[in-house]
């Protein structure tokens, strides 16, 4: 897919070496095309492999996109260079100038925390409402996931008893969405995640309505507003090795460490992992971008309200 890269973003050098199509701004200004602007909200640690894993999965598309990145002025990063904060990052202050047709918003490693203690609370929640009146589909995942649905839907989260942290299968629950177009009766998905939100509060709004989910893991994909607004409680995203990582980090370190549920071969960490979810996240994304966002926004993206 011809999408449109900042110059010198690490990412296009890793996704090039997979044979991944990505464009440079300087080749994409020689196409006559409007692109589609999406802009993501990287709220994750690790921003770099975070880039990477999204641009992955938007790049499975025919359409050409133009891709930006969005930082907090409330908060700064501890595990990314300034420079590369500096190089491709912009400020809320700056982006919300524009409209946008998609957004994305990560989660982020604060989840135990009350969403009121959350050191960037407010300005999240000036971007969460700016973004109902300037973008015309968003995806907010796990952590952002739970602050929007209680944000703007009041659903409560809660502690669970022990980490969710592997892969889980999902069933769909409404399959003639065309987020669904394409899926199998079941598709795998990855969580990692200390908190959950429940079916109980999500039926009590009638805004809202479960769209996958999973005996195991619980509510997985909660849409609104005509698929203006999704909510994925896991991360569909992740790469092969990102598990793999966080359970290497975390092991001797953390009492609650557990080997990720359905994850290495054989359930043995030495045998790597078996990816079982990479397929469908393709297909989602894909259908996101057709379905949600281009057959949606207008021409003219003044016009997005």
């Amino acid at each position: 897919m011809p999408l449109r890269l900042p110059d010198k973003l690490p990412a296009v050098d890793i996704l090039k070496k997979e044979n991944i199509f990505v464009m440079n701004e300087s080749r994409a200004h020689t196409q006559m095309v409007r692109p589609l602007k999406i802009v993501v909200l990287n709220l994750m640690p690790l921003k770099i492999t975070t880039e990477t894993d999204l641009i992955r999965l938007l790049s499975n598309n025919p359409l050409q996109m133009e891709v930006n990145f969005m930082k907090l002025k409330s908060h700064t990063p501890k595990n990314t260079p300034i420079e590369h904060m500096m190089m491709f990052y912009k400020d809320f202050d700056v982006l919300k100038r524009q409209k946008w047709d998609g957004m994305i918003v990560t989660g982020a490693p604060i989840e135990l925390l009350d969403f009121e203690d959350v050191e960037y609370w407010e300005e999240i929640k000036e971007i969460f409402d700016w973004a109902r009146t300037h973008v015309t589909s968003t995806l907010y995942i796990c952590w952002a996931a739970q602050a929007g649905l209680y944000h703007f839907y009041g659903v409560p989260k809660y502690p669970l008893t022990k980490k969710m942290f592997g892969i889980f299968k999902q069933r769909p629950l409404v399959q003639d969405l065309p987020i669904f177009r394409g899926f199998d009766d079941l598709f795998m998905m990855p969580h990692s995640r200390h908190t959950e939100v429940r079916r109980e509060d999500i039926d009590r709004v009638k805004e809202l309505t479960i769209i996958a989910e999973s005996p195991e893991s619980g509510v997985s994909m909660v849409m609104a507003r005509n698929g203006r607004e999704f909510f994925f409680t896991g991360h569909l995203e992740y790469a092969p090795d990102t598990l793999d990582k966080e359970y290497k980090r975390d092991f001797g370190k953390r009492d609650d460490v557990e080997i990720p549920y359905n994850y290495y071969i054989d359930n043995n960490p030495d045998k790597g992992p078996l990816v079982t979810w990479r397929s469908h996240a393709h297909l989602l994304f894909s259908n996101w971008i057709n379905y949600y966002v281009y057959q949606e926004t207008p021409y003219n993206i003044d016009e997005i309200k």
